[in-house]
């Protein structure tokens, strides 16, 4: 995983906030509310069209009930 570049770095990022936003029943307005972004930020995160901060990363991974590091590893 050292050699992916961003764009499939972020794509895969997004994938796994979608997949564990809904194990956890909630909707991208939800998420988005609970971790104090905006939705349609949290939207292109999920697509994979953004490349979050750290601190938005460490927001999502609190409200979704992991690490940050969960959700950076795939």
């Amino acid at each position: 995983s050292h050699n992916l570049p961003m764009t499939k770095v972020n794509r895969n990022l997004g994938q796994k906030i979608r997949k564990l936003r809904k194990d956890r029943g909630l909707t991208q307005e939800e998420l988005a509310f609970q971790s104090r972004i905006d939705y349609s930020y949290l939207n292109q995160i999920e697509n994979g069209k953004r490349n979050p901060t750290i601190e938005i990363i460490v927001k999502i991974a609190r409200v979704l009930k992991t690490s940050s590091e969960n959700l950076l590893s795939f």
